[in-house]
């Protein structure tokens, strides 16, 4: 059933991230028809720096988002019970042993990284490490590994890509209405119904594509967690483990440096303060959630 699961979520992941390309797409086209007249520039030039974005998070995602996140990595003599629970998880999952990282960092959290289980990396607060006990550190290192087994890390990194391409493109587009306007000059297609129509739709996609680039994100974080839970009960053979560190994880307070919208999804639970409007559009199922769906496993 679990296996079941998995393949049906990588089908489901694979649709979403074509949706991510199409998003980034259409934003380029939009900002390519308002500034240019040129909406075939635009795109070509969106798909080409969401490619190379992509490109280079798949070769060093590792280095860039422990990088975005002031993650330092630890030897077995450094943080020694973190290392080896990681190393006993990676061993139980059956995959090479990952990198260790940890951030200074009071709040509860940790993340898994890398493009392939070959170069992967796991991630943990020293919060984390401080308050919770071995059972509960097993449960949420069982959850990272099992987003490196899935091949979670993979897509997840890609949809940090791009949703950070796409914030990128709408951000200089935004800033560029803000100060310079219209790049456009043909006032008879201006003039025109469909002119307007297009313009309009431009500037409303260029406003709302950080927005629907965030529910993507979500809708391809928030299946991938619940199933990450589930198999670090699998790989545990413990339920309460991982519902005591969900519980925990609940009443953390939020990381207390800046965490950027398109590496927020990475984390076990939300790194950002849980009464913001932003969580609205969380990439994280509420964690009561998660409880009550392995109580029932």
């Amino acid at each position: 059933m679990l296996y079941q699961q998995i393949a049906q979520n990588k089908r489901k992941t694979v649709i979403l991230i074509l949706a991510f390309f199409l998003l980034l797409a259409g934003i380029g086209a939009a900002a390519g028809y308002y500034f240019l007249d040129n909406y075939q520039f635009g795109l070509v030039m969106a798909l080409l720096l969401g490619g190379i974005y992509a490109f280079s998070m798949i070769f060093q995602s590792t280095a860039v988002v422990m990088g975005m996140n002031n993650a330092r990595e630890m030897t077995a003599d450094q943080a020694p019970e973190f290392y080896h629970i990681v190393e006993d998880m990676a061993l139980v999952a059956q995959i090479p042993m990952p990198k260790v990282y940890i951030i200074d960092d009071p709040s509860l959290n940790a993340f898994a990284t890398g493009s392939n289980p070959q170069n992967a990396a796991v991630a943990a607060t020293s919060g984390l490490l401080a308050l919770m006990n071995r059972e509960e550190l097993e449960g949420v290192i069982g959850h990272e590994v099992s987003h490196i087994r899935n091949y979670d890390i993979r897509i997840s990194t890609i949809a940090v890509a791009l949703a950070s391409a796409i914030s990128l493109i709408s951000g200089l587009a935004g800033r560029m209405m803000w100060y310079g306007g219209s790049g456009r000059r043909s006032d008879d297609r201006d003039n025109s119904s469909l002119g307007i129509f297009a313009m309009v739709f431009s500037i409303l996609s260029l406003i709302l594509s950080p927005l629907v680039a965030s529910l993507v994100q979500m809708a391809i974080s928030r299946q991938r967690e619940y199933l990450a839970d589930a198999s670090s009960v699998a790989l545990t053979r413990n339920p309460e483990g991982m519902i005591k560190a969900l519980q925990k994880l609940e009443q953390s307070q939020p990381m207390a440096h800046p965490v950027d919208d398109a590496s927020a999804a990475l984390y076990i639970s939300e790194p950002r303060k849980k009464e913001s409007f932003a969580n609205l559009f969380s990439t994280h199922p509420p964690i009561a959630d998660r409880i009550e769906r392995l109580r029932h496993m």
